[in-house]
């Protein structure tokens, strides 16, 4: 796998481009004006965009059919060094459909602990918790 970036202003705005070339900005977020998202950002983001894949695929497979989707993700970061790392993210799953609520905790449980390579690659340094909510209720 290979991305690129283009800086494209005299600050910290870039362009990251994938293999399939669609791009995404990245930007300082402190800046006066931003243009994207910040690298941070894109972590999070990265987290509920693969576990979202995962799920949904999951439950197509069992033809369950998500009318909506919604993931909300908080990082909680610790200063180390300069850096500030994530030491936690609490993932808010969404759902919204006629979806068996065993089902959609399944499918939340294996995209987390199994398939979300996003999420496994963090998980040595990382405490990522979820939630999943199925048409407006939390599922245990």
């Amino acid at each position: 796998m290979k991305v690129t970036l283009e800086r494209k202003n005299t600050d910290y705005l870039f362009e990251a481009k994938g293999a399939s070339g669609n791009s995404v900005m990245i930007d300082n977020k402190t800046g006066d004006v931003v243009q994207g998202s910040s690298p941070m950002e894109l972590l999070l983001m990265g987290v509920g965009s693969c576990s979202a894949i995962d799920i949904i695929s999951i439950l197509k497979k069992q033809k369950l059919e998500v009318d909506s989707y919604h993931v909300e993700i908080e990082g909680d970061r610790k200063e180390v060094g300069g850096a500030k790392p994530f030491e936690a993210m609490r993932v808010h799953v969404y759902l919204e459909g006629d979806i068996p609520p065993e089902k959609a905790l399944r499918a939340a449980k294996l995209s987390f602990e199994k398939y979300c390579s996003v999420s496994i690659t963090l998980q040595a340094g990382v405490d990522i918790t979820y939630k999943v909510f199925l048409n407006g209720e939390e599922v245990e």
